[in-house]
Formats: structure tokens, C-alpha cells, sequence
């Protein structure tokens, strides 16, 4: 049995330990704060108990939530086959982060980063096995994506590349490789979209249903780009975009005034109930007021 280290309880680390979790991984969450620990917990055993509602498979609730254990240090994760990396988009935060792994786990462990802008290069090149770290970037809801772009770093070994193809492959993944590059494929493209929408709302061209509502009528898109932001976090989006303006030097890559305001204001989406919409303690749309 892999067992699967998991680092950030929040939105992307709830999916990905519930994921590893519910395919019969022992996984090993770890986050610096007891509260979102609690909380993910919570969070992960309703997932698993609504999978079915929701187009998802079938979930042995008891046996998923007994395969995870919670921590608030990364000396729980010494025996981690494959460590996941889910913090925020904050290098500081990671390099202090990846020291701290290198030195609780052993040589063997796979650094799995699920970034979604920072290059893999960088990141392993703060750890003593650039070799075996590698990008992985799931997609949010972790459990109902069936794909995930897999990253190599310059120094990613073949061998590694095989066993996180395994990994992936364990959980019902597809791995779709890309060049190692800030933002990837889905980042350079999504966040530049949701950026320009959230300007949309900004300068007063139309407000977020409205934006919303042309992707979903006119290109048939599942989700709008502002609902989409809602999901995966407002703060997450400027983040990675304040990481693309950076390592791209690029004026289009600048963030919009409003997603720094939201940010600031807490209002983060889904995960803090208000963002571009309000939400019920399911993640539901409140009608507007």
C-alpha cells in the first residue's frame, strides 16, 4: 500500500486526500492549523457520502475516513511514499516548506507538487533530489477530474516520471505531460480568462451571472469563468496570476484591481461563502439579493 503524504487541508488538499483515500491509500494530511484539519475532515467524509448525488462513484465512507490521519507537523510524514504539495501560491512559503520535507523524509520519497504556476525546476531546486520531484496538477473537484497534467522538472528521473504514471493511474487519472513552464497549459489560459472576466465586473461592462452566462450559452462551457474563480479560490487566482506577471515580465498577465480587493475582503469563493456569489454551507448559489 502507497502511503500518501498530503500538505495544505484546504480546498485542493481535501480533493486530493479524499481521492487517494476513497481508492484505498493511506494518506497522511498535514496542515500547520487544527481548525482546517477539523475541518477537511468534515468536509472530506460528506464528500465521500454525497459521491453518488453528485456523478461520482460509489464510497466505503467508513473505510475511506479510517485511511487518513491528520497532523500539524511534517515530521508525520517520514514514512510517506509520495509527498503532495498543496500550499498556497507563496514561494517564500514553499522554499521554507521543501526544506522542511527534505529533512523529515527519506531518500526514497517522491516531492509531488500540485502548483498551479510556479515552475518545478524552481521548487526542486531547493530540496537535495531534484530527481524525484515532480508537478502534478489536479484539477478541482480532485475526485470527479479524471485527467491532470503531469509536469517534469529538468532533473526529473525516468524512473520517477514511471511511478507517479502508477500513482496516478491508481486513483483512475490520466497523466497529460507538459513542458516544465510557470502556469503549464491550464493555468496560462485559465487564469488570463478568469483575469479579463474579473475585469468585465471591474469597469462595469457586465456583472458576474452575465459574464457567466455567455460561456455557458454561447460556448456551451460547463461553468463560467467567475463561477470557476468562486471555486477554486479568488485568493488562489491572484495569486497564480501575480506569479505568471512575475515570471513572464508580461503587462497582460497583470492583475485586476478587483481580485486584489476580494482577496483583501476574504471574499474567496466557495471556501469563505461569498466571492463572486454567496453560498450555503453545501457550496450552493444563494439567490441574489
Amino acid at each position: 500500500m502507497t502511503v500518501v503524504g498530503v500538505v495544505g487541508a484546504g480546498v485542493m488538499g481535501v480533493g486530493v486526500a479524499q481521492n487517494f483515500a476513497q481508492t484505498g491509500h493511506q494518506v497522511v494530511l498535514v496542515d500547520v492549523d487544527k481548525a482546517s484539519l477539523e475541518k477537511a475532515l468534515t468536509q472530506i467524509e460528506r464528500n465521500g457520502r454525497l459521491s453518488r448525488l453528485v456523478g461520482g462513484p460509489a464510497v466505503d465512507v467508513a473505510a475511506m475516513m479510517a485511511a487518513i490521519t491528520v497532523d500539524v507537523e511534517v515530521d508525520a510524514l517520514a514514512e510517506a511514499d509520495v509527498v503532495i504539495e498543496n500550499i498556497t501560491e507563496n514561494w517564500d512559503l514553499k522554499q521554507q516548506l521543501y526544506g522542511s520535507l527534505d529533512r523529515v523524509c527519506p531518500p526514497r520519497t517522491i516531492f509531488v507538487a500540485n502548483t498551479s504556476a510556479i515552475p518545478i525546476t524552481r521548487i526542486a531546486s531547493v530540496t537535495r533530489r531534484p530527481d524525484r520531484v515532480v508537478g502534478v496538477h489536479f484539477m478541482n473537484p480532485v475526485p470527479m477530474k479524471s485527467a491532470v497534467e503531469l509536469i517534469p522538472g529538468h532533473h526529473t528521473s525516468p524512473e520517477t516520471m514511471h511511478r507517479i504514471r502508477e500513482v496516478l493511474g491508481a486513483i483512475g487519472k490520466k497523466a497529460i505531460e507538459v513542458k516544465d513552464s510557470a502556469g503549464f497549459v491550464s493555468n496560462r489560459v485559465l487564469m488570463l480568462t478568469v483575469n479579463e472576466a474579473a475585469c468585465l465586473v471591474h469597469e462595469g461592462v457586465a456583472d458576474a451571472p452575465t459574464v457567466d452566462e455567455v460561456f455557458r450559452e454561447c460556448f456551451g462551457h460547463p461553468m463560467g469563468p467567475l463561477e470557476t474563480a468562486d471555486l477554486i479560490g479568488v485568493d488562489t487566482i491572484l495569486y497564480s496570476v501575480e506569479v505568471l506577471y512575475q515570471s513572464y515580465a508580461d503587462s497582460k498577465y497583470r492583475p485586476c484591481p478587483l481580485l486584489k480587493h476580494m482577496t483583501d475582503a476574504g471574499l474567496h469563493g466557495r471556501k469563505t461563502g461569498k466571492g463572486f456569489y454567496s453560498y450555503d454551507e453545501y457550496g450552493r448559489v444563494l439567490p441574489a439579493r
